[in-house]
């Protein structure tokens, strides 16, 4: 250990991020928790602070060097491992208002349906947005890096936010308000909620498990080690609901399973477990979720596992890095398609969903992270995030499978991630940038409509669409 760079941290750091670099105030300082978060970055942040948060800029007061030296100490593993118990989860529950006591009708004048949950990254607030007209509901505070994508009761009133240092929070949309919060682990990946609107399931890095909450109140119900058949322990890749299988679905990163969880009568909460053919690190559902469309570190890129028969049934063409949780699927003639970006090579693959094989894949001006659409639009919309080329997005044809139009909306800055309004008459992009925007489209005409200044807004959530489980938009 750097005892000079502890010594550094313990001084200026230790109070609001904990001792131990498990966070406090502000968030973990792990490696295992600064994966999005790259050292230049970092240095930034400590060199110069954060905008709009406690964090001060420590520039004038260590200089260049000190500042390399802290954030190198912050991306080394720790010397003693931390852990995350059962009772520090009890010790973090706090629940602000009783749910049971607040108007259970929405106490605004916006459509509830058609609301947009827009994550700001820059500043970590999220805002809630009127979808017919585009104005904000409210604004509020969040915890550092909401990550997975927030998810909502099955009637829509309540939204649930992971973030990336472990915390669970829960808004109610109908009386904005913030309903209570929990931190379950240091590291997080995702959350889900049950089709039932009971049950919150939580996936962690660190450490590798999946913890339950009663949805209601967000209170601690059960911890659920990762642990392979082999024996090994994992992280977990990702957790989805599946309304239709009443259970939650959840891949393993680091052993070759998927364990399935229903909600309905298992009260235990045991896993049935699928032992696939390859490591899953993403995957989609196809329509009736009987099947999940996963990643492959192999050759061919993909795998599908038949949830019923409970095996991998076959091998699908996919090169490079698909980006299979941001895959969207719709009917083209008589045949349903299932296209995915791909995070490192510039094309987007199609697949016929009856029989697996490639139908075409679509060049594109670089990797691309986001692919969205809806049942009412005739066009799909692609990013080129991780391009040189980031500011182009496309659009595509749903049934020529053309490029119809590039646009390039702030010309030099990052611009991704579309969400549709719950009609499909319009759609919301975000630029991710600090002097960002959302920016509204006519979905039909692809003319911009409205555009609302924002730092770096990264996901937008439509509210009808996520519970419905829209046709174009992801899990």
């Amino acid at each position: 250990m750097d005892e000079e760079a502890d010594a550094l941290y313990q001084e200026h750091c230790a109070v609001c991020h904990g001792e131990q670099r498990i966070g406090g105030l502000g968030p973990a300082l792990l490696p295992e928790s600064l994966g999005r978060l790259k050292k230049p970055q970092a240095i930034d942040v400590v060199a110069n602070g954060r905008p709009a948060s406690q964090m001060i800029g420590y520039q004038d007061v260590l200089g260049s060097d000190k500042v390399a030296q802290l954030v190198e100490y912050l991306y080394t593993p720790a010397d003693v491992a931390p852990t995350w118990t059962e009772a520090d989860t009890r010790a973090t529950h706090k629940l602000f208002v009783d749910p049971g006591q607040l108007p259970d009708t929405p106490q605004h004048g916006s459509d509830p349906m058609n609301l947009f949950v827009v994550v700001e990254a820059g500043d970590h607030h999220v805002t809630i947005l009127d979808g017919d007209e585009f104005e904000p509901v409210d604004r509020f505070q969040s915890h550092f890096a909401l990550h997975g994508g927030p998810k909502f009761s099955p009637d829509g009133r309540f939204v649930y936010f992971a973030s990336r240092d472990g915390w669970v929070s829960k808004y109610d949309i109908h009386n904005l308000t913030m309903v209570g919060e929990v931190r379950v682990a240091l590291n997080t990946r995702n959350l889900a909620v049950s089709n039932d609107g009971k049950w919150v399931m939580v996936g962690n890095y660190l450490p590798g498990s999946l913890v339950i909450l009663d949805a209601h109140d967000l209170s601690f119900v059960k911890e659920i080690p990762v642990i392979g058949q082999d024996g090994k322990p994992s992280r977990v890749s990702a957790v989805y609901t599946a309304p239709p299988r009443d259970s939650f679905v959840v891949a393993l990163k680091d052993t070759r399973e998927v364990w399935e969880f229903p909600y309905l009568d298992n009260p235990g909460f045991e896993p049935r477990r699928i032992l696939a053919d390859d490591f899953l690190d993403d995957f989609s559902f196809t329509p009736d979720y009987r099947y999940l469309l996963a990643t492959s570190r192999k050759a061919k890129g993909g795998q599908v596992v038949d949830m019923e028969l409970g095996k991998t049934v076959s091998e699908i063409p996919l090169p490079g890095m698909p980006h299979l949780g941001s895959g969207i699927y719709w009917q083209r003639g008589d045949q349903w398609v299932f296209a995915t970006p791909n995070i490192s090579q510039g094309l987007i693959s199609v697949l016929d969903m009856s029989s697996w094989q490639l139908i075409k894949e679509i060049p594109t001006e670089g990797p691309g992270f986001f692919m969205r659409s809806h049942a009412n639009s005739k066009y799909a919309w692609t990013d080129v995030f991780f391009g040189p080329n980031n500011e182009a997005v496309h659009v595509i044809d749903k049934q020529t499978l053309e490029v119809v139009r590039t646009l390039r909306p702030m010309p030099g800055k990052n611009a991704a991630h579309v969400e549709f309004s719950k009609d499909g008459s319009h759609l919301i992009l975000s630029v991710w940038d600090k002097e960002g925007a959302l920016i509204v489209y006519n979905s039909d005409t692809l003319e911009e409509v409205k555009r609302i200044p924002m730092n770096l807004p990264s996901g937008k959530y439509n509210v009808y669409n996520k519970i419905n489980f829209a046709e174009g938009t992801s899990h």
